[in-house]
């Protein structure tokens, strides 16, 4: 329980269908000491009865996400940390906890839902098309699957805050949603320049595809594959970020169809049946969270990667990037883009 609108009704709503509830609030990462969200999860746990738990693991946070989120940015890579937070930390930290209590089910204000397909447990896109979060769970496995209650799968964002206003908790009706990675919202240049020692990141020089000199950058981190605003540079023309040399400080501008590709290879990826989802040629994958699907043809190669055939190509295709397999609203696995 955040403290915000998504889990504080997702908490009622479980309370309602009869289950006895128990509040957990993982404190991840906390802003200058900021710690209102644990009283407002506290005084909502408060105001339904039920039992309320702080779980510090801010460290275990550091060490898992913000680090990898410095390092991949510093390898000139495109990180995902909410997928990783939430295959590799939130949904196993909150099974840890309900095994200690000898508690069975355990649940979040995710905006997905789940359905049982040919003796699997599949996460499926929540009702809400502009709020699903089905894109960020491909990582999960049977034994989780099978005991989440996902209580806002079948909502919209709307009718939740209808929700709360109508039974009087209208701090939560009424809080903004969280955009962006939670520990830096809005701009990631300016967390990596406080997180990272003094000249860690240097002006360098961008290029276009045959090696001549275009303009000076502001250093490598700060751009990503496929990025177009933002540059700094005016062309008379559109270009984008194609690649990025870190031991040089170096970054490739070209036009848009010169970032298309074919193919794509994954790492550390999840399959949730792989007779639904290998060499199959009905499968959709996305590698951004919203608007965007492509058709393709996934096998498993000898090195234990994913080789991912697209039929069609796609551009902005960056290595550390998540990739998530769906056929229709069913999430099929997933892997990280090498």
């Amino acid at each position: 329980m955040s403290g915000g609108t998504d889990s504080s009704v997702a908490a009622l709503l479980l309370q309602d269908a009869g289950y006895e509830v128990t509040g957990v609030t993982f404190r991840f990462y906390e802003k200058e000491g900021d710690t209102e969200y644990l009283d407002d999860a506290r005084t909502l746990c408060e105001r339904l009865k039920i039992k309320h738990i702080s779980y510090d693991v801010r460290n275990m946070f550091r060490e898992t996400i913000i680090d990898y989120f410095i390092r991949e940015y510093m390898a000139g890579h495109t990180p995902v940390p909410c997928t990783l937070c939430n295959n590799n930390l939130k949904w196993p930290l909150l099974q840890q906890l309900a095994d200690e209590l000898g508690i069975y089910h355990f649940a979040t204000g995710h905006y997905v839902r789940k359905r049982f397909i040919d003796g699997f447990y599949h996460i499926t896109a929540g009702a809400d098309p502009d709020k699903d979060q089905s894109f960020f769970l491909w990582g999960l496995p049977q034994d989780i699957l099978q005991r989440m209650l996902l209580p806002m799968g079948e909502l919209t964002k709307i009718r939740v805050r209808e929700i709360a206003e109508e039974r009087g908790f209208l701090k939560a009706a009424h809080k903004r949603d969280s955009l962006g990675v939670c520990f830096c919202p809005m701009d990631y240049r300016t967390f990596l320049r406080r997180e990272l020692p003094e000249n860690s990141i240097r002006p360098g020089k961008f290029f276009d595809e045959t090696g001549n000199f275009i303009a000076y950058h502001e250093g490598y981190p700060f751009y990503t594959i496929g990025q177009r605003r933002g540059l700094g540079i005016d062309l008379n023309r559109a270009v984008f970020v194609k690649e990025i040399f870190p031991e040089e400080n170096k970054v490739i501008l070209s036009n848009l169809k010169a970032l298309e590709k074919t193919e794509m290879t994954l790492k550390d990826w999840n399959i949730t049946n792989p007779d639904a989802l290998l060499c199959k040629d009905d499968v959709i994958v996305k590698i951004r969270y919203r608007k965007q699907a492509n058709r393709c043809t996934v096998t498993l190669q000898a090195d234990n990667t994913l080789h991912v055939q697209l039929h069609e190509p796609l551009t902005a295709i960056a290595t550390g990037q998540a990739a998530a397999f769906y056929r229709e609203d069913v999430v099929l696995g997933g892997g990280i883009i090498q």
